[in-house]
């Protein structure tokens, strides 16, 4: 991958403008939706519950502002960028402070760029938000392809490694020759494989969910074994969370027959809807409660339908799902590369990393820091402390 239009005028403003027949046709199929039957069990257990997925589409057809996504999506500053023959969509907003440090963070699924909105102000403009000026970044967000408002790939080879290339690109070509890339879930992965090309002005990384595991206990997981001997606790507890969540079920039909979950997602609203909430357990927990009428970690029943939302009207259920058929044979190994890592355990993560896996992980691990809030979706969870976690990781690369 190469970039032959590194110029300025190959950014391109960007507005959202959801045509009205779009929303009439979301109406539409909200008011034909037929429901499953309830489940036989009094948890969560066999998945999305009944009650939850009946309040959320009432609040969706209802209640929820179907305008709402495009006037917060367009109150930022948004651009669209060519890369390798497909259009990236992103967010820039660059700070007032004059040593702010660029920093481009990506999504995961089934999260987007709307998990990132409420971590805007506090890194660009850290004065009001506890921090110093020497804190602050300039900020870029891009959807990832297949994702959002960037465009959906027509052939194999957009894998995570090659969307870590396009990265440098786009921050090459907004002019920062000197970067630090942050993510979770998806954007996590980008990130430790971009630590590993380790490209030219890339200062360091910081990741909320460690990918690479040593060989040891990636074989054991593989096998279903008992964790291997010699663990200490924090690795056993580690160790077994990941043994008793396994390979989730998304993960594993994404990874495996995209196209075919693709086409439910693509009928049916509350049908994506099921499946976008139903990422790990505790996620799951905190969301349905939003729509139980007690919020848990920072989620509102607006900024989930807005996440859901963008799905919907982007199309983008099988094009997003396909990056786990992309990603489904890539392992990390322990990396090469001295470039610095930092990384933040969030309690209620799909698993805690050990400090131990990820110091065999990065050889340069500069920080690592357990926090006593917030779960797979920090950044939209406690976006106050994610970003004080992200000044603090970085402060020593600047």
């Amino acid at each position: 991958m190469s970039d032959t239009t590194m110029t300025q005028s190959a950014i391109r403003s960007f507005q959202v403008s959801i045509p009205q027949e779009d929303v009439d046709d979301l109406r539409r199929h909200l008011a034909a939706t037929r429901f499953a039957s309830k489940e036989t069990v009094v948890d969560q257990s066999q998945g999305v519950q009944l009650a939850t997925i009946q309040e959320l589409a009432r609040y969706w057809t209802a209640d929820y502002d179907m305008r709402r996504l495009e006037a917060r999506l367009n109150a930022l500053p948004q651009f669209m960028t060519e890369i390798d023959g497909l259009d990236i969509h992103f967010i820039h907003v660059q700070s007032k402070e004059p040593n702010a440090l660029p920093l481009i963070v990506t999504h995961g699924w089934p999260g987007s760029v709307i998990e990132q909105l409420k971590i805007i102000e506090p890194l660009t403009n850290p004065t009001a938000h506890g921090g110093s000026a020497s804190d602050a970044f300039h900020l870029v967000i891009p959807s990832m392809p297949g994702y959002g408002y960037s465009a959906q790939p027509g052939a194999p080879g957009w894998n995570p490694a090659y969307i870590a290339r396009a990265w440098d690109i786009l921050m090459k070509r907004l002019g920062y020759e000197r970067y630090v890339s942050q993510g979770g879930d998806w954007g996590a992965f980008i990130s430790e494989l971009l630590q590993r090309q380790a490209p030219p002005g890339l200062l360091g990384i910081h990741i909320n969910f460690l990918f690479a595991r040593p060989p040891e206990i990636a074989r054991a997981l593989a096998l279903g074994a008992p964790a291997p001997a010699g663990l200490s606790e924090q690795e056993k507890a580690a160790y077994e969370q990941l043994k008793t969540r396994g390979l989730s079920g998304y993960g594993l039909e994404q990874a495996t027959r995209p196209q075919t979950i693709g086409q439910s997602l693509a009928d049916s609203p509350v049908g994506l809807a099921a499946w976008l909430l139903d990422h790990d357990a505790r996620s799951y927990e905190k969301m349905a409660h939003a729509f139980e009428g007690r919020p848990e970690g920072g989620l509102t029943r607006d900024e989930i339908l807005d996440n859901i939302m963008l799905y919907w009207l982007t199309n983008t259920g099988v094009s997003s799902a396909r990056l786990y058929w992309e990603a489904k044979s890539v392992a990390l190994n322990a990396s090469e590369s001295p470039l610095p890592v930092a990384m933040t355990v969030f309690p209620d993560e799909y698993y805690r990393a050990p400090r131990s896996w990820a110091e065999w992980a990065y050889p340069n691990l500069i920080y690592f820091h357990e926090v006593e809030r917030g779960g797979h979706f920090a950044a939209w969870e406690v976006p106050d402390l994610f970003s004080e976690e992200l000044r603090a990781a970085f402060r020593s690369v600047r």
